[in-house]
């Protein structure tokens, strides 16, 4: 093969419940890299590229990853959910996104979208089924993987709260 689809492959994941394709994708390239420039999902953020700093959390095959890490080609035929992928029908926000918006919890919004994945695993694993899970100390040891540079993150501690009580009335 020449040109400039030369050792490019084409990628194809489950995104967000839909099964999308991407063309003449480096192999080599981050998954969050291929989602922003070959998907236009620009919500996961590229801060640190070291899985330090969290904002590129997002779902892989249920379960939480920095995106940054994982090579595009190793998500091949895989399931990846975004943070725009948590939005309710209709663009609508979902039940943490709306506890952020309630709650002050976005000041720059540079780490929110992956501020908003870990938490939504948190309190959809069983954080938000009951309060006695969610003291400081543990809401502050879940989210530790995910900084924010302007906020002393109390906003995003009631957030998680307020998600919690969100998710246990929506479950049945």
């Amino acid at each position: 093969m020449t040109g400039p689809a030369a050792g490019t492959i084409r990628l194809t994941l489950t995104v967000n419940g839909d099964v999308r394709t991407a063309q003449h994708v480096p192999p080599g390239i981050s998954l969050l890299t291929a989602l922003r420039e070959h998907f236009d999902l620009p919500g996961s953020k590229n801060a640190c590229e070291q899985g330090e700093c969290g904002s590129c959390t997002l779902y892989l095959d249920g379960e939480p990853v920095c995106s940054c890490l994982v090579a595009a080609g190793q998500a091949q035929g895989r399931e990846v959910r975004t943070v725009e992928g948590l939005a309710a029908q209709g663009g609508v926000p979902g039940a943490v996104q709306q506890a952020f918006i309630e709650c002050g919890a976005v000041q720059c919004g540079f780490c929110t979208p992956g501020l908003i994945v870990a938490v939504d695993a948190l309190v959809r694993r069983g954080g938000g089924r009951d309060d006695s899970v969610l003291d400081d100390e543990v809401i502050r040891e879940q989210l530790a993987g995910n900084l924010c540079r302007c906020t002393g993150y109390e906003k995003i501690i009631e957030a998680v709260r307020v998600a919690a009580q969100y998710v246990r009335e929506e479950t049945p």
